[in-house]
């Protein structure tokens, strides 16, 4: 870890940033299989948001792999960073007063619980910490080798492709998530739904004029 760092904080209050920007930042994480469907959830779910006028960005699994995190592979050890720094770019964002949407597979628990941590420790200088929504995009791995887009789960039952989340490599079902989406079959305007109820419900979103 690096020394002779002093953290400086911001000279505008998180609670000013969202009255002025009139809303407030959260992090809601996807996770699940590949093929499972977050990408297109979370893509539908952006496109909702921002029609809504609220400030929402989406962090997406391949697209951080081609640059912040273009030096990791798909270890375990690896898969633990991937999952840390997207947590705290995440967190930035919601500092941010930002809705932030993460689409990774995120297949160990405990990393998934360490980005939620994260988010809930205060930021020196702030009291409180910030709201992290988990969402299960749940298909079975049959389900989720069927669509198989990419021709993944092919090249990983080759041999072509090692520790392949869920036939190689363990995947770790959430056992609390906020929003559970059993996504076998449904449209994804109704996943979405899912979570804008949720986060309706919580009043994490302004009212709608």
């Amino acid at each position: 870890m690096a020394t002779n760092i002093t953290y400086h904080a911001a000279a505008v209050t998180r609670s000013e940033r969202c009255a002025l920007r009139k809303q407030r930042g959260l992090t809601i994480w996807l996770t699940g299989l590949s093929a499972s469907g977050k990408s297109t959830i979370a893509v539908e779910l952006e496109h909702q948001l921002l029609q809504r006028g609220v400030g929402a960005y989406r962090l997406d699994g391949d697209n951080i792999r081609f640059g912040l995190n273009k030096d990791l592979g798909f270890s375990e050890k690896d898969r633990n960073e991937n999952i840390r720094r997207i947590a705290e770019v995440a967190k930035l964002f919601a500092d941010s007063a930002t809705v932030a949407i993460t689409s990774f597979i995120s297949p160990y628990r405990a990393d998934r619980d360490t980005a939620r941590q994260l988010h809930e420790v205060a930021t020196p200088g702030e009291d409180s910490g910030l709201p992290f929504v988990e969402v299960y995009v749940d298909v079975p791995v049959e389900v989720a080798e069927k669509r198989d887009p990419k021709g993944l789960y092919k090249k990983a039952r080759e041999g072509i492709i090692k520790e392949f989340t869920g036939i190689s490599a363990p995947y770790e079902a959430p056992l609390k998530p906020e929003v559970h989406v059993v996504n076998n079959d449904i449209p994804v305007q109704d996943a979405v739904k899912q979570i804008i109820t949720y986060l309706e419900e919580k009043e994490y979103l302004p009212k709608q004029q």
